[in-house]
């Protein structure tokens, strides 16, 4: 019998995850490479009502769990934008609309957090391993808030409340809104109250 398949040929860490939205039709999808904390992935969010857009991604987390880089398109019924955003090993961030790089610090910032798209609340609960100890963070973030591209540093609380064998629950807080986000035993977000679940 030929047991080869799609899954037993995938590379070791290999795997493509779907979220639904809550309040508003929209689909996440992405492919992960993933080890302990390093992640590589690319993925696609659409969405449709009033905020009618879709956005694709590509994004790398390297072995201390910061992010390295990021590429985000996104296109409505009228335009289409794009964006770079990498990290250098000095801590300093390039972000680049099409028209050359500017350069910032975001304060020391090691994680980039794309609004809407729950891959990368999961950046951060990997990089401090909230989903299997205890732990609780203030932290800078670069955020980008879709469809626009536009960029700004912001303070996020991330703290652990349960940690179980194959899910775990940290606290994120953000613009004051506190959500308990369900992750699983890798990390990776299962549910986001009011913005996505797992399918």
């Amino acid at each position: 019998m030929d047991t080869s398949s799609d899954a037993g040929a995938r590379p070791p860490g290999a795997r493509i995850l779907t979220w639904q939205g809550y309040d508003v039709p929209r689909l996440e999808q992405v492919r992960f490479l993933l080890s302990e904390r390093k992640l590589r992935a690319s993925g696609r969010l659409v969405t449709a009502g009033d905020r009618h857009f879709s956005a694709s991604f590509e994004v790398s987390v390297g072995d201390t769990g910061a992010v390295t880089r990021l590429l985000l398109r996104t296109a409505t019924a009228t335009e289409e934008r794009q964006l770079s955003v990498s990290r250098s090993s000095e801590g300093q961030w390039l972000i680049d609309h099409g028209g050359g790089a500017e350069r910032a610090d975001f304060d020391g910032a090691l994680d980039v957090d794309v609004r809407s798209a729950v891959l990368f609340t999961a950046i951060p609960v990997r990089r401090l391993n909230l989903h299997r100890e205890e732990g609780g963070h203030e932290l800078p973030v670069v955020r980008v808030t879709l469809p626009d591209l536009s960029v700004e540093l912001v303070r996020q609380r991330y703290r652990t409340v349960s940690v179980g064998d194959d899910r775990s629950v940290v606290a994120f807080t953000d613009d004051g809104v506190e959500q308990l986000v369900t992750v699983d035993d890798a990390g990776l977000v299962l549910d986001r109250p009011g913005v996505a679940h797992r399918i």
